[in-house]
């Protein structure tokens, strides 16, 4: 007899992976038209919350390692959305920064990705959207896997 245990959680990864992947796909098609990448649109979503960020800190919250974020702000950097700058409290340490024109665009993609979001949500049972949000809060948290 197989354990339902692994059958349950082999079942909920993939469930989460392919929640995910939809809840991609429709952000990306609502962005494509602008040309920003679901990833750029993270980093000055990320800017908005605090502007003038280290690249690790970056990284962690665009979901992506640091090469890659290296990439994607040197491809930002080239379209004035972002720049860098030295840390003023460490001049060795370089931020990254939300220019006002990231900000302009970053303000045009949110109407669109919130319109998205508030539908989502609307879905979901008011109270089973909160649940939700902390359950996948709790499964982000760092373990000692």
């Amino acid at each position: 007899m197989a354990d339902s245990s692994i059958d349950d959680s082999h079942d909920l990864i993939q469930l989460i992976s392919g929640v995910n992947r939809r809840l991609e796909q429709a952000i990306e098609a609502r962005l494509k038209p602008s040309g920003v990448a679901i990833e750029q649109y993270r980093v000055l979503k990320a800017l908005d919350v605090l502007d003038g960020q280290p690249m690790g800190e970056l990284a962690a919250q665009v979901f992506v390692d640091s090469p890659t974020l290296t990439k994607i702000i040197d491809r930002m950097i080239a379209n004035a959305d972002v720049y860098r700058a030295p840390d003023p409290h460490d001049r060795r340490r370089v931020l990254i920064f939300r220019s006002d024109k990231g900000a302009a665009t970053y303000r045009n993609l949110q109407a669109r990705v919130d319109g998205y979001e508030k539908t989502l949500v609307g879905q979901l049972e008011r109270d089973g959207a909160g649940q939700l949000r902390v359950l996948l809060e709790s499964l982000l948290r760092p373990t000692d896997i």
